[in-house]
C-alpha cells in the first residue's frame, strides 16, 4: 500500500474508532460528524491508491470520482452509504443548519449508529479496494 493511501485509510479507521467511543459517550452529533470523517478520509484513500489528488469533503463525490477513473461500478447501497454521510458533514456540528436548538439536541442514537453502519460499509469497501489493487 503505497504511502498516502496508507496515511489516509489509517486515519479513517482511526476516526471510525472514535466515532465509537462518541457513540457509547451519547455524543451523537459528534458520533456521526466522525463518522462522515472516516467515510471521507477512506473515500480519499481509494483516490490516493490511483493516483488522483482528492478534494473536497462529498464522500459520495469522492467515491463517484474513484469510479469514473477507475471505470469500477459503484454499488448502489455503497452510494447510499456515502449519501447518508454527507447529509452530517454541517447538521452535526452547527446550530444554524437547525430551525432551532443545537446539533447536541438534534441528534438521537438512531442517527448516530445509521451513520456508524455507512462509514463502516464504505471502510471495508476501500479496504476490499485497496487490496486488490495491492
Amino acid at each position: 500500500m503505497k504511502g498516502e493511501t496508507k496515511r489516509w485509510l489509517e486515519e479513517a479507521l482511526w476516526d471510525y474508532e472514535t466515532a465509537e467511543l462518541l457513540l457509547r459517550e451519547k455524543r451523537y452529533n459528534a458520533a456521526a460528524f466522525y463518522a462522515h470523517q472516516a467515510g471521507e478520509k477512506a473515500a480519499k484513500a481509494l483516490l490516493y491508491s490511483v493516483n488522483e489528488a482528492p478534494w473536497g469533503h462529498s464522500v459520495r463525490i469522492l467515491i463517484e470520482r474513484y469510479a469514473e477513473k477507475t471505470g469500477v461500478a459503484v454499488d448502489e447501497r455503497l452510494l447510499a452509504s456515502a449519501r447518508e454521510l454527507d447529509r452530517h458533514y454541517i447538521p452535526s456540528r452547527y446550530p444554524n443548519a437547525h430551525p432551532s436548538g443545537t446539533p447536541h439536541e438534534a441528534y438521537d442514537e438512531v442517527a448516530a449508529r445509521r451513520a456508524l453502519k455507512a462509514a463502516r460499509r464504505i471502510v471495508e469497501y476501500v479496504e476490499g479496494m485497496i487490496r486488490n489493487e495491492g
